[in-house]
């Protein structure tokens, strides 16, 4: 199986390759990406469709971890009778947020109202650039004409939503089988645009009633696609319960982090079962609260600065505490570097916990110029 990217997905889904009798390849452009020490590793462009040709070829199936890739490459590789895992077309249909809510409309999903243009006429608005933003980033709600835009291009213009609750259903599709793995909750941290803490099952003051829809618009997009491989629902529930598509990544997803330790297949093993054309795995929840503190850059870390992790051996005394390092070389403000995921029975208790670990665990620049610390 080879996989177009290297970073933390990637690493995660070799992790859960260990069950499998299954060799990897990855292709990534950067020759430090988390996955480069943990498989056969190939150093090359995401984006240059000879490029993926050339690595993809040999292989039996090939899968991704990040939609900035060839389309062109994944198109050829499929026209070589490799089983590509999403499909070309699928991704690039979502790697243009523009063909995403168009999708949207065309298929009457709920969604928030939006043109496509470069011309600012109303405030407030939210601004999307139409590809390459993720992680917070190609997003800005603009509230005046005094604000300056993300781009001078034609962009994704859309009305701005009162949000109660952020969202996200995780299905796994096959050409037999759906399955959708439980909702669950984004806490987001306001500076950056990104989440901080996830949270399954989301917040009580979601309804059953609400979380079914959820879960229930999550499985028609796939159904509309006919998508195969594993697609990330992100939702908006509005104070009048309303649920709204925000926008799908082809991918696993920050939001299932969690799975690896609270469900009984996790997302990762889950597109492998797709990938590997295997029966779908079950979903159940085999913990009652789960919850993930991403670890973030420090905010004032310089970019590309040497990673130190401070507060993670007093968060491993603690039961129900599993760490994940992604192995990244470097740190940036608000770059995931690894994630906590807490498992336990109590609600309130495991989200007061994920709040004091997301306080304690902190991801800072090293400053090779001083001492070493002493050791105790």
């Amino acid at each position: 199986v080879g996989i177009l990217g290297g970073g933390q997905l990637g690493r995660m889904m070799l992790q859960a390759g260990l069950d499998y009798d299954v060799d990897f390849c990855v292709l990534d452009p950067s020759p430090e990406a988390p996955c480069h020490r943990a498989c056969e590793f190939t150093c090359g462009s995401l984006t240059d469709a000879a490029t993926v040709v050339a690595f993809g070829k040999s292989m039996d199936a090939v899968t991704i971890e990040i939609e900035d890739v060839s389309v062109e490459g994944m198109r050829q590789l499929e026209d070589l009778g490799v089983r590509v895992v999403p499909s070309s077309a699928h991704v690039q249909l979502i790697q243009d947020k523009g063909l995403q809510k168009t999708f949207f409309k065309a298929k009457d999903i709920p969604t928030a109202a939006f043109t496509i243009s470069h011309t600012l006429t109303s405030f407030p608005v939210v601004q999307k650039v139409r590809r390459g933003g993720f992680d917070g980033r190609g997003v800005k709600v603009l509230r005046s004409e005094e604000d300056e835009p993300l781009s001078k291009e034609a962009c994704v213009l859309e009305e701005l939503i009162q949000i109660r609750k952020e969202v996200s259903v995780i299905v796994a599709r096959t050409a037999n089988e759906t399955k959708a793995f439980p909702a669950a909750e984004s806490v987001f941290d306001a500076r950056a645009n990104v989440a901080s803490i996830v949270a399954c099952p989301p917040s009580p003051d979601v309804s059953s009633r609400t979380l079914a829809e959820c879960e229930a618009i999550a499985k028609r997009v796939a159904d509309e696609l006919d998508f195969i491989g594993l697609l990330a629902v992100e939702l908006f529930v509005t104070h009048q319960d309303e649920v709204l598509v925000n926008e799908i990544a082809p991918r696993c997803h920050n939001s299932g982090h969690h799975t690896i330790e609270a469900n009984a297949t996790s997302q990762f093993s889950q597109l492998l079962r797709v990938v590997l054309n295997l029966p779908l795995g079950d979903v159940t929840a085999t913990r009652p609260f789960a919850a993930t503190v991403n670890i973030l850059g420090d905010a004032d870390t310089p970019k590309g600065s040497p990673a130190s992790y401070a507060g993670v051996e007093d968060a491993l005394k603690l039961p129900g505490v599993y760490l994940h390092l992604y192995g990244k070389a470097s740190v940036s403000p608000f770059r995931k570097m690894g994630h906590l995921t807490v498992c336990g029975h109590d609600r309130d208790a495991v989200l007061a916990l994920a709040a004091r670990l997301k306080a304690q665990v902190k991801c800072r620049f090293l400053d090779v110029s001083a001492p070493p610390p002493l050791l105790s």
